[in-house]
C-alpha cells in the first residue's frame, strides 16, 4: 500500500478539489495524509453562525476534522501559517501569512512531513492555484520544492479540465442550472485545457463522501451554495472526475486513471 500526501491552502479546499481521490485511495487501503497551510481564519462567515466566544479558526478546525473522517484521512497537519485573505486585502501584508512565507522555509516544513510519511505521492495545486486566492497561488512553490527534498517522485498538480467545464456550461439548461454570462466567463481561466491533463481519476463511486465532506464545512459551503444546490446529475457531471497534471510525465504517457499508475 502507498502513502499519498495532499497539500491544500485552507480547510474545505481538500473536499472541493481532491476529496473524491482521497476517499477512493483510502477505501483502496492506501494511507492518505492531508496538510493544510492555514486555518482559514479569514474566511467569510454567515452572520449568526458562530456561537458567542467562538472564532472562525476553531469552527473550521472542527469542520476539517469531520471532513477528514468522512474522506478516510489517516493524518492531518497544519503547516503553521496564517490565512492571507483575498487578493488585495491589507491582510496580504501580514508577515506570518502564507502568501508572505519564505518558499524554502515552507518547503522544509512540508518536506519533513513527506519524509516522515515516506510518501510515494504528493499532490498540490497547478501554477494558478485554481483561482486567485493568494494562499492558493503560494501553494505550488513550496510544494514543488518539498517533494524532491523528501524523495517523493510522483508529484501531481490538482487542476480542473477547462474544456470539460465549458462543455458542461453550454449544456447547463439540461441540468436545470442557470449559467449567467459572468459565471461562464470565469470558466475561461479556470484550470487548464484538456491537452495538459495527464491523470483523470474516476471518483463517481465516492461522490456521496465528497458531498458529505463539503457539507461539514458549513461555515464556508452552505446548503444553499452553488455546489450543494446542484441536482445529483449535475453534481456527478461536474465532480465525477478529478483532474491532475503529473509533473515530469513523459509526453507519450497518455491519460492515466490513478495517481499510482506505474509506481
Amino acid at each position: 500500500m502507498a502513502t499519498a500526501v495532499f497539500f491544500h491552502a485552507h480547510p474545505d479546499d481538500e473536499a472541493i478539489q481532491t476529496g473524491g481521490t482521497m476517499a477512493r485511495m483510502a477505501a483502496d487501503g492506501h494511507r492518505v495524509v492531508l496538510v493544510t497551510a492555514t486555518r482559514g481564519e479569514l474566511g467569510e462567515v454567515p452572520e449568526g453562525l458562530l456561537s458567542p466566544g467562538e472564532d472562525l479558526a476553531g469552527r473550521r478546525a472542527v469542520e476539517l476534522a469531520a471532513a477528514c473522517e468522512v474522506l478516510g484521512v489517516a493524518r492531518h497537519e497544519y503547516l503553521g501559517y496564517r490565512d492571507s485573505g483575498m487578493a488585495g486585502e491589507p491582510t496580504n501584508e501580514d508577515p506570518s501569512c502564507f502568501w508572505r512565507a519564505d518558499v524554502d522555509e515552507a518547503a522544509t516544513r512540508l518536506a519533513d512531513i513527506l519524509d516522515q510519511e515516506h510518501a510515494e505521492v504528493f499532490a498540490t495545486y497547478d501554477e494558478n492555484g485554481g483561482y486567485g486566492h493568494p494562499d492558493h497561488s503560494a501553494g505550488p512553490g513550496g510544494g514543488w520544492r518539498a517533494a524532491p527534498r523528501a524523495g517523493t517522485e510522483r508529484v501531481f498538480m490538482a487542476t480542473m479540465n477547462r474544456d470539460h467545464m465549458l462543455s458542461l456550461a453550454d449544456r447547463a439548461d439540461e441540468f436545470g442550472l442557470a449559467m449567467p454570462d459572468e459565471q461562464r466567463a470565469m470558466l475561461d481561466t479556470l484550470g487548464v485545457h484538456a491537452d495538459r491533463i495527464t491523470t483523470a481519476v474516476d471518483v463517481s463511486d465516492y461522490l456521496d463522501r465528497k458531498r458529505r465532506a463539503m457539507q461539514v464545512h458549513a461555515s464556508q459551503i452552505s446548503d444553499t451554495s452553488f455546489f450543494l444546490m446542484m441536482p445529483p446529475v449535475a453534481f456527478a457531471a461536474v465532480w465525477g472526475t478529478e483532474w491532475y497534471i503529473r509533473v515530469g510525465a513523459p509526453a507519450d504517457t497518455g491519460v492515466e486513471d490513478s495517481l499510482l499508475v506505474g509506481r
